[in-house]
């Protein structure tokens, strides 16, 4: 039997977790911290913020968010890969921040009660879950009424020409520079199928509203490589 995409996924986080900041810049030219610090902008996080970032891999969406909501803010970090944890945890007690807690655990089944959240962010991360409904749903669920949930994930672009430079970009050259610069082509390979097969803009907005989410609206970043989604949750 072949493996499922769980169990794929795991394996590819588990093997390129050495590499995996310095790849994420290299793939997107570093355009993902500028895609990230747009979003945040917009989320306007307060002091003392209560906040999830569900597949948080190396942390730094979940450190950012602290940096913002400070030392009284409380925010959780949750992934699936051990290795991905190790290497946040390395961050954060670097950076020496008590109100940030990492946890390993599945976005699918997340270990809060309801309600419990004015944040709940998922960055680079739905795309390769099994089932993107029942993430978002969970979002919803552990979120208080009128939290807010944030996706930020790569997207299908619509320009013509664009959107065809851009898929031969993502199918050929990524995971050539997965084998370069990280010794893992057929990780990167699978990654590259991942954002493929990952819905459009106007299908995941539609995704939110079908998951519970009010006041869904989304911002296509560089010509809709990426995109950040946000809904409330209903009072």
């Amino acid at each position: 039997m072949g493996q499922s995409k769980e169990e794929k996924v795991h394996h590819v986080f588990e093997k390129i977790y050495g590499n995996y900041d310095k790849m994420n810049s290299l793939i997107s030219f570093k355009q993902h911290i500028k895609w990230r610090s747009a979003t945040m902008a917009k989320m306007n996080i307060p002091r003392g913020t209560k906040a999830l970032d569900l597949c948080c891999g190396t942390a730094d969406w979940t450190i950012a968010m602290a940096e913002q909501a400070g030392p009284e803010g409380e925010i959780y970090g949750l992934d699936f890969s051990k290795n991905m944890l190790k290497i946040g945890e390395e961050k954060v007690n670097k950076l020496n921040l008590q109100q940030v807690t990492l946890l390993h655990g599945n976005a699918m089944e997340l270990p809060f009660e309801d309600n419990s959240f004015d944040y709940v962010t998922i960055g680079f991360g739905l795309r390769n879950v099994p089932d993107y409904m029942q993430v978002l749903k969970e979002m919803n669920r552990v979120l208080k009424p009128g939290g807010m949930a944030v996706c930020l994930e790569t997207s299908q672009p619509t320009m013509p020409v664009f959107k065809q430079g851009y898929q031969l970009y993502f199918r050929f050259v990524m995971p050539v520079f997965g084998k370069l610069f990280a010794k893992s082509f057929k990780e990167y390979s699978w990654l590259q199928e991942s954002a493929r097969d990952f819905p459009g803009m106007k299908q995941l907005e539609e995704m939110f509203k079908a998951a519970g989410f009010k006041n869904v609206s989304y911002k296509a970043h560089t010509f809709g490589v990426a995109a950040s989604h946000y809904g409330t949750k209903s009072n």
